[in-house]
């Protein structure tokens, strides 16, 4: 069984996963693009129901900074995997600045991170490979592999020959150092900055439009919960039994804004 296949059987994505079979090579979120990787991976009636009419899915946005221990454990334990088991039913949005700083000299933008340079650089990388790869069925394997990693810049160039092949750490690491990513960067500053109320600390979670205290403590303590309570249609096999979200009153981890 591939790699992909033991992650969504340990995730309980689809019952009786551990028995598909040998053909199935394919991700997750891949199973529905044709009607033999539906059948190759036993996915035929998860697929039937994610093609019939559904409510508006659930937004989950997350400002981070690559390096920010916080962000770093959201995404590998409660984003990804949420993701993985919950993808039909929500909408994930990306946007890599946190608590940097950007200043503009020379026709040109700076930035300071808040855990050094290394951090602008891959805060720079994730933002040119969501640029490149544009879906978020790509980027995000990647993304996820980089932050759940020991290093997460150089976990790039591994975690691209995994998850996205067709894409050249030439071609990241271009785009990085480029006119280009220095716009993308920008943008995402502006993005992080237009955030109200205006963001105090990183992860910052916006969960349909709305940051507030109680929705940061749900996602971050029990995101599948969250999202498997606020969905307003049929729920998923996997939501099945999920109890009602409720806010943890130990302190959340996060990286405070300087």
């Amino acid at each position: 069984m591939g790699p992909w296949l033991l992650l969504a059987a340990a995730c309980g994505l689809w019952p009786g996963l551990g028995e598909a079979h040998e053909a199935c090579t394919s991700p997750p979120h891949l199973w529905c693009h044709s009607r033999e990787t539906a059948r190759a991976c036993q996915a035929e009636q998860l697929c039937a129901r994610r093609a019939a009419p559904q409510a508006s899915p659930v937004s989950v946005q997350l400002y981070y900074e690559c390096l920010c221990p916080a962000c770093r454990s959201f995404v590998s334990t409660q984003l990804f995997p949420t993701w993985v088991m919950l993808n039909e039913i929500m909408n994930v949005t990306l946007v890599p600045f946190g608590n940097a700083k950007e200043t503009k000299a020379e026709g040109k933008w700076h930035f300071e991170c808040q855990h050094g340079q290394e951090e602008c650089q891959g805060n720079m990388m994730e933002a040119c490979l969501i640029h490149l790869l544009k879906d978020f069925d790509l980027y995000f394997p990647v993304i996820f592999c980089m932050e759940s990693g020991s290093a997460v810049v150089g976990n790039l160039l591994p975690c691209l020959k995994v998850y996205a092949p067709e894409l050249s750490l030439a071609n990241v690491t271009a785009c990085a150092t480029s006119d280009l990513g220095n716009q993308l960067m920008h943008q995402n500053a502006q993005r992080t900055m237009a955030l109200k109320p205006p963001h105090q600390y990183v992860p910052w979670i916006v969960i349909n439009g709305k940051h507030t205290e109680i929705l940061q403590s749900l996602a971050g303590e029990a995101l599948f919960r969250l999202v498997c309570n606020l969905y307003q249609a049929k729920l998923p096999p996997a939501c099945q039994g999920q109890p009602q979200a409720q806010p943890s009153a130990s302190p959340q981890h996060t990286c405070w804004r300087r």
